[in-house]
């Protein structure tokens, strides 16, 4: 299939692309699955087009509340922002200085002095005001392979049983979901430089054997080929595919 939708399918491409059924490919089926894992994993990590941002809520537990943290789904890979449990010094809902600034003035802006302008001043004013009194509020720390989510408060004080709170972050999607991902033009060039290399690897061991009829096997130059073809492509990913790394930084 010229598109691969599934892992079978990007396998078989992989191994057209390297020669089969002409040649005989000689890797075994669970190295070939190894190879796929570890590219998809590199495509996961470092593709722009392998994240989405994303908002996920989470319903406290008591166990949340004794551990300090709540455990978030593997596919997360960056935390961004926690939002706000409270409304922090200037009060929720109805009666907070924002929801009166909204109420008052915001309904036609054109009628504001100062328009937009002056709205934008005086929302990071508040906002200002609000850290200054209040201090920064929800320090998080996220420890992405334990999947635990950490948040410097007082979790009795603050929190409380089937209460909410809502993380913003960066998740990986998952081929199996997204079946388009296997068909992606990186991913089925990376997994066939891997395998190439992991065949290389194979016919190292017998370098110098002749076959019957004069063939010598030559697994040195598989293995090199495949090496620089990985080189070439892991940079083509930092320059052309990688997200700049102050994209995650919230």
């Amino acid at each position: 299939m010229a598109k691969p939708n599934s892992r079978q399918d990007l396998i078989d491409y992989c191994m057209r692309s390297l020669g089969a059924p002409v040649i005989e490919i000689n890797v075994d089926e669970d190295q070939v699955s190894d190879r796929i894992d570890e590219a998809i994993q590199f495509y996961q990590e470092y593709h722009s087009d392998a994240v989405v941002r994303t908002y996920l809520k989470h319903k406290i537990t008591q166990d949340d509340i004794d551990n300090r943290y709540i455990t978030l789904p593997d596919e997360l890979l960056f935390v961004n922002r926690i939002f706000p449990i409270d409304g922090g010094t200037t009060g929720t809902g109805m009666f907070s200085v924002d929801y009166q600034i909204h109420l008052n003035d915001i309904f036609d802006l054109n009628n504001v002095a100062g328009g937009l302008l002056n709205y934008e001043m005086t929302q990071q004013y508040l906002s200002l005001i609000d850290r200054q009194i209040s201090g920064m509020q929800h320090i998080s720390t996220f420890t992405r392979h334990a999947n635990r989510l950490a948040i410097e408060i007082d979790w009795a004080a603050n929190l409380s049983v089937d209460t909410y709170i809502i993380v913003e972050g960066y998740q990986s999607l998952n081929p199996e979901t997204y079946t388009e991902v296997y068909n992606d033009r990186f991913l089925k060039k990376y997994t066939t430089a891997l395998i190439k290399r992991q065949w290389g690897l194979n016919l190292i061991k017998f370098e110098g054997m002749q076959l019957p009829g004069g063939v010598t096997l030559n697994g040195r130059q598989i293995y090199d080929d495949a090496v620089q073809d990985i080189e070439k492509i892991e940079e083509q990913m930092q320059l052309t595919y990688e997200m700049p790394p102050h994209f995650f930084v919230g």
